[in-house]
C-alpha cells in the first residue's frame, strides 16, 4: 500500500513538475494530483526538493537504460557511442519533464533547476568517460584524456543535434553519425 502511495506521490509530483515548472509546483498542487492529503507527502518526502531529486536520479537511471539498449556488442566503439548519445539526446528531447526544466533553466534560472541539470550533464559525461574508458582498455581507441573525451563528443552532439538547427535545416540520423566519424573518429588530416 505504501509504495503504491509513495508511486502514486512520484508520478503526481512528475507531472506538475513537467507542466509548472520546479519553482512553480507546491506540494498542495502534488497533493492534489496524487489524490492524497498533503500529510501523506511527508511520510515519504520531507520536502519538495527530496521529492525533486528522487524523480531527477529516476531520470538519470532511465536515459543510461535507454543508451543502454541501443549498444550493440558486435558493432565498432564510434557506432555505439553515437548510438547511445544519440539516444540520450533524444529522449532528453522527448520527455516533457527535461523540455520543462531546460525551459525554467533557460527563462528563470532556477538554482534548484540549474544544479539538476548540471546533475544530468554529469550522469551523461560519467557514462561517457565509462565508453571511452572501456575502449581504450579494448585497444579501440587510442590513448587520450577520457573525460575531456566524453565532454568534446557531448557538446559536438548538442552542437550538431540542437544548435545546428537554430539556423539551418535538421541534420538526419546519418549524416549526424558521419560527421561524429570525421571530426572525433578521423579527424580531418589527410
Amino acid at each position: 500500500m505504501s509504495i503504491d502511495r509513495k508511486q502514486q506521490i512520484l508520478e503526481a509530483a512528475t507531472k506538475s513538475f513537467s507542466l509548472f515548472g520546479y519553482k512553480a509546483t507546491t506540494m498542495d498542487q502534488v497533493a492534489k494530483l496524487a489524490n492524497v492529503g498533503k500529510g501523506t507527502i511527508y511520510t515519504f518526502f520531507k520536502n519538495k526538493e527530496e521529492l525533486f531529486d528522487e524523480i531527477i536520479h529516476s531520470l538519470i537511471a532511465e536515459m543510461k537504460a535507454a543508451a543502454d539498449e541501443a549498444i550493440d556488442p558486435t558493432l565498432s566503439f564510434h557506432e555505439n557511442v553515437h548510438r547511445g548519445l544519440y539516444k540520450i539526446l533524444e529522449f532528453r528531447l522527448k520527455h516533457q519533464l527535461t523540455i520543462k526544466l531546460f525551459q525554467e533553466e533557460k527563462e528563470m534560472g532556477t538554482p534548484a533547476v540549474m544544479e539538476v541539470m548540471n546533475q544530468m550533464e554529469d550522469a551523461i559525461l560519467n557514462y561517457l568517460k565509462e565508453k571511452v574508458n572501456q575502449a581504450i582498455e579494448k585497444g579501440e581507441i587510442r590513448e587520450c584524456d577520457p573525460e575531456l573525451t566524453a565532454f568534446v563528443m557531448l557538446k559536438l552532439y548538442i552542437a550538431l543535434i540542437f544548435d545546428w538547427e537554430k539556423r539551418h535545416e535538421p541534420l538526419e540520423k546519418e549524416n549526424i553519425a558521419m560527421l561524429f566519424e570525421q571530426y572525433i573518429m578521423k579527424g580531418l588530416s589527410n
